[in-house]
């Protein structure tokens, strides 16, 4: 394949999460976000517009292969989704989801990659060697449209509210019998629903906690079939999201990495990144629209020490979903501060908090995988007033370790609260109301000031 362009526009859009990832031929990184940060419509599956800069001399390529997506749609009797515009390329979802993180990864050693989600055109898990699908499994048996299917059923939203049938599911143990049914239930077609009566004996906590449980000895078995091919392991697709299975297979492989964006919205860079095919060298995920504001880490500090709740809105947007200090409402975790979160969320108070912490003071505090994109969850040391808030039911924690190279203005900030207070560590959310994407623009922050009497710096 050769490039007789610059510009490389990968675009994902028209089932949920659309995103555009801008690259050039050089391999860097200029621009990626998702839709909904510009329009303001949570989860938004409408194209990017494309920044008037990068409307030039370019080559475009979409994240998947509509006439396979369309003949499995039509198979499988769904409403069959039309692509309207065209594209240069058109990659395999599956592969855009492994290129996204094969060729972000941290190391040079050949990994294996691992894809699984709730579906591409066919394949709902995948596994990759050497750029190569040597395993898959086929709709209608998914991992992702399982969990879904049962964070519907729980009342909640699927493809939106996963993350929250993962917490709950911590507040319980799970159940064998409703183990193996619920085994039984990811090789059938889940398009049609649940068999009567199945769950009626049990309560929504033992249903979340045993679908968990379900969702990680499957993933498990992909990943002993995986670790045949290399040591090292590159995941990604929406099912990589669920960091409690994540943290779970951390120990399988000599080392692991996870793209921070590693669901749809991040298969746009994956697509990109196939037609450029070359290892890049990716340094973080600060990627977005630049809120381009001055902060004086100090005086923020000040502020939080007194109020113990503010926001950040400073530098370019988090490409991903997870809030990770430019687009953050951080608090003092010491106390109770925390519940003033909980109520501009409107948050369950099952749904932990989490916290971000100095990388040099990680150790004293959390035992497990250091992770700047808070792919994994790590056990809490110890029980002090520093991480009463965020702390789960588990005793476990969704961390953000905050290195000194970190571009983000979150470090300088975390450095000077932890001068001020001897607490190296944050309460870290996303800035933004509930069903509301991130704050991206001055407008959106002053709303939220006004909505929520806040300052955000």
């Amino acid at each position: 394949m050769t490039l007789s362009t610059k510009i490389i526009i990968g675009q994902a859009h028209g089932f949920h999460d659309a995103s555009c990832s801008i690259i050039d031929t050089n391999g860097n990184i200029l621009f990626a976000e998702q839709s909904e940060r510009k329009t303001g419509i949570k989860h938004d599956k409408s194209p990017y517009e494309i920044p008037e800069i990068f409307n030039y001399d370019n080559i475009t390529v979409f994240y998947e292969k509509p006439f396979f997506r369309q003949l499995r749609q039509f198979i499988s009797g769904e409403n069959i989704r039309k692509i309207t515009k065209n594209y240069d390329y058109y990659i395999e979802h599956h592969w855009a989801h492994a290129a996204s993180s094969y060729y972000t990864r941290p190391w040079k050693e050949e990994p294996v990659c691992v894809v699984i989600d709730s579906i591409g055109e066919f394949d709902t898990s995948s596994i990759w060697y050497k750029k190569r699908k040597v395993w898959s499994l086929k709709y209608p048996c998914s991992l992702g449209l399982f969990y879904s299917s049962i964070t519907k059923y729980l009342g909640m939203i699927p493809n939106r509210d996963e993350h929250l049938t993962m917490a709950l599911s911590s507040l319980s143990n799970y159940d064998n019998d409703l183990l193996t049914n619920m085994t039984d239930l990811i090789y059938s077609n889940l398009h049609k629903g649940f068999p009567d009566k199945i769950f009626d004996k049990y309560d929504n906590i033992t249903i979340a906690s045993t679908a968990q449980k379900c969702l990680e000895n499957e993933i498990l078995k992909i990943m002993q079939r995986a670790r045949k091919y290399s040591e090292y392991l590159c995941y990604s697709g929406g099912v990589a999201l669920n960091c409690v299975a994540n943290t779970k297979i951390h120990s399988l492989f000599k080392d692991s990495w996870i793209f921070p964006n590693p669901g749809d919205a991040g298969a746009s860079f994956g697509a990109a990144l196939s037609v450029l095919d070359k290892h890049i060298k990716f340094e973080h995920n600060y990627l977005g629209t630049d809120i381009d504001r001055k902060i004086n880490p100090k005086d923020l500090a000040k502020h939080l020490l007194k109020y113990g709740v503010c926001g950040i809105a400073n530098g370019r947007g988090e490409f991903g979903p997870r809030a990770l200090g430019n687009r953050s409402l951080i608090a003092d975790p010491r106390g109770n501060v925390g519940e003033k979160i909980y109520e501009i969320k409107t948050r369950n108070k099952w749904s932990p908090l989490a916290p971000i912490v100095l990388s040099e003071c990680f150790d004293k505090y959390f035992e497990g995988p250091k992770n700047k994109y808070m792919s994994y969850v790590c056990k809490v040391k110890n029980s002090t007033d520093h991480l009463k808030m965020i702390k789960h039911v588990d005793d476990t924690a969704r961390v953000q370790v905050i290195y000194p190279d970190s571009p983000s203005i979150i470090r300088k900030i975390l450095e000077e609260w932890y001068e001020l207070t001897a607490c190296p560590i944050l309460i870290n959310t996303s800035l933004n109301n509930k069903w509301k994407p991130m704050v991206n623009n001055i407008e959106e922050i002053n709303i939220f000031e006004k909505n929520n009497d806040i300052k955000v710096f």
